[in-house]
């Protein structure tokens, strides 16, 4: 059994956060990081305009793990699933490496002073898939995922059938638009955005994807996939409508990976690992941060929340307990057709004041006295967010 005094297991932007903030503060602690993927270091808010841009996996990747581990004087375990936590030997349990052959075996267990959960959440696929079109559906949640998909997609243009009409729906079929490809949106909405909209900017953006030439399919479920000519897939629709398909990448959400930290007995809800301000867990040596952290009831899967809470749990493992905060932070969302900015409301707002017309459209959320809680804004009227987030309650104050 090999033994880090600091053991984090996951490599996205939330682990590699935390573990060069923690040497940028001079942390000179035993590091090590555990990946279930290739471990190269990548901006993930990058996939999603990647292949507008053209962008192979390789460009994409900024380190590869070795360089990684080299920049943090951390070891970096590559395609390495962890089974369980021994939370009372304070170790972690691997599986078998899924590596080459030509790398050497990991360690079965490693021991550990402090544990970060930073497992991240992956994609929810609300259907089954069969195995006569599973190797034309794919997810797109971390580079190794963008590597298979972009191999999928070829040099040439494809018809890509996208499922699902929330952020990354939104901002792959305008990525893959702005790369040439025949993209359509199906999902049983009846506005994109719908989590981060009201129903008349939904509608600017849809308008707007569908003047590009973006096929929307909206209010509609799918009843079957099927295989499809020169191996394509036909998805078939609840109104007897058949969409065909060169690829299919679903965009049905995002579950936080929760089951480790479960099965260890980790206080866990539908929305993460529940987490403190100071980002510890149910057990005192044991962390979560990022998508798969719940942090004092708030789940915020967006970049400056991770970002702050690597901050602040760098500055607490260093010696000095830190509570971590979010600001009125809104959501810039990646539609170049169409500029979209939304802060939602934690809770049901009383009243949505909309204002503007055509594609410039505020939407201001209002409790009962008033008061503003959320927004969101479209087209010109991005120009506000500034305004608005000054005048908005902090997410997490």
């Amino acid at each position: 059994m090999s033994h880090a005094a600091l053991v984090i297991i996951g490599t996205g932007m939330a682990g590699i956060g935390l573990a060069r903030a923690l040497r940028r503060l001079g942390d000179t602690r035993s590091i090590t990081l555990i990946s279930a993927d290739s471990g190269d270091d990548y901006s993930k808010p990058l996939l999603s305009t990647g292949f507008a841009k053209g962008l192979s996996p390789d460009t994409l990747a900024q380190r590869s793990a070795a360089e990684l581990g080299e920049e943090l004087n951390a070891e970096v375990v590559t395609h390495t699933q962890v089974s369980a936590l021994d939370v009372d030997n304070k170790s972690v349990l691997l599986k078998n490496r899924l590596a080459p052959s030509h790398e050497k075996p990991g360690d079965e267990n490693i021991s550990y002073d402090t544990l970060v959960l930073a497992t991240g959440a992956e994609p929810r696929v609300p259907f089954k898939i069969t195995a006569d079109v599973a190797s034309r559906c794919f997810t797109i949640n971390d580079l190794d995922d963008y590597r298979d998909f972009y191999a999928a997609l070829g040099s040439h243009p494809a018809r890509v059938a996208i499922i699902g009409a929330g952020l990354v729906g939104c901002e792959f079929a305008n990525d893959l638009h702005a790369g040439g490809n025949h993209v359509s949106i199906i999902a049983p909405e009846g506005s994109l955005l719908p989590r981060l909209l009201p129903a008349p900017l939904g509608n600017a953006l849809g308008d707007a994807f569908s003047d590009a030439g973006i096929r929307l399919h909206l209010g509609r479920s799918i009843d079957a996939l099927a295989p499809g000519s020169s191996d394509g897939v036909e998805l078939r629709l609840d109104n007897g409508d058949v969409v065909s398909a060169d690829l299919v990448l679903m965009a049905t959400g995002l579950i936080p990976r929760t089951a480790l930290a479960e099965a260890a007995g980790l206080n866990v809800s539908p929305n993460g690992i529940q987490v403190d301000r100071q980002l510890r867990t149910s057990h005192p040596d044991i962390y979560a941060l990022g998508d798969v952290a719940c942090v004092d009831g708030v789940n915020a899967m967006y970049v400056q929340p991770l970002q702050a809470c690597a901050k602040a749990l760098a500055v607490t493992l260093a010696g000095t307990p830190t509570s971590v905060s979010f600001g009125a932070w809104p959501v810039i969302v990646k539609t170049p057709l169409l500029p979209v900015v939304a802060y939602p409301p934690q809770a049901t707002p009383e009243y949505w004041r909309i204002e503007g017309e055509g594609s410039d459209i505020s939407a201001l959320a209002e409790n009962k006295d008033g008061r503003l809680i959320g927004f969101a804004l479209t087209g010109g009227c991005v120009r506000r967010k500034v305004e608005l987030s000054r005048a908005a309650p902090a997410l997490l104050g």
